[in-house]
């Protein structure tokens, strides 16, 4: 299936400067937002606790508006209060971040100022608790696996392609790893195992894409050399362009799926999958596209109108 015309020849590389610009700018907001105002940390990296409850009937019209009121009233105003599911199950997930000392009876207590403040007992469904060490671990655990991550992808580009395409596809993996923290950190919203889940998955997303891609410049480079970089890198864009798009759209509408219907238990992993996605296929082309051309003309000799062709090309250019 073919969504883009063959023969289609956008100047992709024509747009780099503007292109680049806007990513410095939205990567130093982001690297900005991570000490100002800084990362809310979900339960998984703080520490906490985790009730879920469902409330009887008897207490008439409930939704998290009330619910946040009597946790307020039994003292625990910082507590993110979510709807499980829709409304007629009447199911909330009450989030606390709290101390070790104060998670001994915290859940008991919880439970019964809530029953009291509503007027019928409320019933537990889950309780999970994460302590401040656990929590600790885990962040340390999540920002491994993002390094690890990108060490492997810089030896796998390099021993599949050449040194020279590594970078290129980690720093646009970086990029959009920023952007997407940025964006979370922007509107406010929980930084939780969930979203470290979904900056994984779209590490790997961007990454196959870079490969198709590269894979495609390699291949017209063999036939064409490296003297006209640009137009080499261009032509294999537009080569794949459509595969880029339905993959792309394909897989958006998986997300936009889950971010709509959902609910508030994926709704947060499915935000930084649609972020991720969409600023990884951009990255794909403006960065690391952008990123192999400068370092082939700075260090790849790129200048050679031989360089990168087949062996019986350069004889016949010797000739």
């Amino acid at each position: 299936m073919e969504l883009i015309r063959p023969g289609t020849s956008i100047d992709f590389m024509g747009q780099t400067r503007i292109c680049g610009l806007i990513s410095v700018v939205l990567v130093s907001v982001s690297i900005g937002l991570m000490f100002v105002p800084g990362f809310k940390l979900g339960i998984d990296f703080q520490g906490g606790t985790v009730i879920e409850v469902r409330v009887p009937e008897e207490t008439g019209l409930v939704d998290e508006g009330r619910v946040r009121q009597a946790a307020s009233a039994i003292g625990f105003a910082d507590a993110v209060i979510v709807r499980i599911g829709p409304p007629e199950d009447r199911a909330f997930r009450i989030n606390v971040a709290v101390s070790e000392e104060q998670r001994r009876d915290l859940a008991t207590d919880i439970i019964e100022g809530l029953s009291k403040e509503m007027g019928a007992p409320v019933v537990p469904q889950r309780i999970e608790s994460v302590g401040p060490r656990v929590g600790r671990e885990l962040r340390l655990a999540g920002l491994g696996a993002l390094l690890l991550s990108w060490a492997l992808i810089l030896l796998y580009i390099w021993f599949r392609f050449d040194l020279r395409y590594a970078p290129g596809a980690v720093v646009a993996l970086l990029h959009d790893v920023l952007i997407t923290t940025g964006v979370f950190l922007a509107l406010g919203l929980e930084f939780n195992l969930q979203v470290l889940a979904a900056l994984l998955v779209v590490i790997g997303y961007s990454l196959n894409d870079t490969i198709v891609i590269y894979d495609r410049i390699r291949e017209n480079l063999e036939e064409r050399g490296t003297t006209h970089l640009e137009d080499v890198v261009n032509q294999s864009i537009n080569q794949t362009l459509s595969r880029t798009v339905l993959t792309s759209m394909t897989t958006l509408f998986v997300v936009i799926s889950l971010l709509t219907l959902g609910g508030p238990v994926l709704r947060d992993f499915a935000l930084a999958l649609l972020i991720g996605i969409t600023v990884g296929t951009y990255s794909t082309i403006y960065i690391a596209s952008a990123l192999l051309i400068f370092l082939e003309r700075r260090f790849g000799g790129a200048k050679s109108p031989t360089h990168g062709q087949p062996k019986g090309a350069k004889a016949k250019a010797k000739a």
